[in-house]
């Protein structure tokens, strides 16, 4: 498809071009600006008519939008009547992804009342509820019969972002119920709307965080969930899809976060390569600074180490295996956190089921440890007299490196989530490099109270 349209655009066959859009979904549309090189894709996209192109803008993504909006800054009308038809929330949503100066301009491209509602909707705090709603809804009053409200639906439900959910409002415009359409249209014509409702109302305020919003769409099932302020005035509504892009843009984070890095604003082929190297030196030197502490504490065990050099044989497994607990502790705690499973007054519960967790697993690794020992022992001999008890202090430096893993990696997101910091910070790198350093000292610990008389 894409090489077919590049074709009629490089034969500049506009009118064969216009026949084939109108043939086209949306979303294909959508894709084809996405791939078309610059300025062919400012030439096809300018091709679209008026609304069809508000719809195809609105798959674009961000990045693209913003290429566009460059593009056609010298066609202002074309560009105001863009600005003027995209639907309010997703105007707000590019708006927060350019600079100051240029909102500004194209602020003063629209329309006074389309001027107005971006002013409201930007006015809201960032991550907040009130820039994801769009003022787009249809609005009932309780006191109105079935007729009254579908002849209303049908003189306003055109501009409406849904018409799946009704909301019924009273004299003060305060939100009392939503209703599903399937529940106005199987109704007797007769009929009341306060006959169909029953007060109860899942509502997010405008100044609720997004995550709240993701939240409450998993729980509730709905397509779209009213926006009320402090008053609980209607004063918006937010829709799935736009919610399903802020899960996945939280998730996205997330998982960079317990990588190990800080979050890209963009995708990763779009990050410039010196943007994309800083983010992630920052955290490799602070986990590198860390990871020296672990020479250092080898450094304080050089004697124990000299005088048994078996010891350090053992080193690197013991200090993975702490590791590696902690890092799934904390990968499980965090997403528990992400999604709501668990919170700060759980940390007594989380704790004692990763000490009964981090003893079974330290032990099933102890019995592994001690079996491997024996094993080399019976085939090489490389050991000598006193395997038994380099053996126990495999086993036991396990268990106890384990559990500390174990405890660190689950209690460490509970640490920054009580300081207002983020739980996904708490990655699984640097949860490692923690364990490594005091995995070190419960090994060669256990290994100075078995081996003291023997080997050290």
């Amino acid at each position: 498809m894409i090489s077919e349209i590049e074709t009629l655009l490089a034969a500049r066959e506009f009118h064969a071009l216009r026949r084939k859009i109108t043939e086209l979904p949306v979303s294909l549309l959508a894709d084809i600006v996405s791939e078309l090189p610059s300025p062919d894709d400012v030439i096809f996209f300018r091709l679209l008519p008026r609304h069809t192109a508000a719809d195809v803008f609105e798959y674009a993504p961000p990045e693209k939008q913003q290429a566009l909006i460059q593009a056609l800054a010298s066609h202002q009308r074309r560009l105001a009547e863009l600005l003027n038809d995209l639907a309010p929330d997703d105007r707000t949503a590019l708006f927060e992804e350019l600079p100051g100066p240029i909102v500004q301009r194209l602020m003063n491209l629209l329309a006074p009342e389309e001027k107005t509602i971006a002013a409201t909707l930007l006015g809201y705090p960032e991550e907040s509820v009130g820039r994801l709603m769009t003022p787009d809804y249809v609005a009932i009053r309780g006191e109105w019969t079935i007729a009254d409200a579908l002849r209303h639906i049908r003189c306003y439900g055109r501009d409406s972002e849904t018409l799946n959910i009704i909301y019924v409002v009273d004299e003060k415009w305060r939100l009392v119920d939503d209703l599903r359409i399937r529940e106005v249209l199987l109704a007797s014509p007769e009929a009341r709307i306060a006959d169909l409702i029953d007060g109860h109302c899942d509502a997010l305020l405008t100044t609720d965080d997004q995550e709240r919003a993701v939240r409450c769409f998993a729980e509730t099932d709905r397509v779209a969930l009213p926006v009320v302020d402090s008053s609980g005035i209607l004063v918006g509504i937010v829709t799935v899809d736009d919610v399903l892009d802020v899960a996945e843009e939280e998730v996205t984070e997330d998982i960079q976060k317990i990588g190990g890095l800080e979050v890209l604003h963009e995708p990763y082929m779009d990050t410039p390569l010196f943007t994309l190297v800083k983010k992630r030196a920052r955290w490799l030197t602070a986990l590198f600074l860390g990871e020296m502490l672990t020479a250092t504490a080898m450094g304080y065990f050089e004697a124990e180490i000299a005088r048994a050099v078996v010891l350090a044989l053992f080193v690197p497994l013991i200090i993975s295996s702490g590791g590696n607990s902690g890092s799934q502790a904390a990968t499980l705690i965090i997403r528990a956190m992400a999604v709501g499973e668990i919170t700060l007054a759980d940390w007594w519960r989380v704790m004692r089921r990763e000490i009964f967790s981090g003893l079974s697993l330290g032990a099933v690794l102890g019995v592994i440890g001690f079996v491997r020992v024996a094993v080399w022992q019976e085939l090489f001999g490389i050991y000598g007299e006193h395997w038994p008890f380099i053996a126990l202090t495999v086993g036991l430096s396990l268990i106890g490196v384990v559990l500390w893993g174990t405890l660190s990696g689950s209690m460490l997101p509970f640490f920054i989530r009580s300081l207002g910091g983020d739980p996904a910070t708490s990655s699984a790198p640097f949860v490692a490099t923690l364990v490594d350093v005091t995995g070190l000292v419960i090994y060669f610990s256990v290994a100075a109270l078995l081996l003291s008389g023997r080997l050290l």
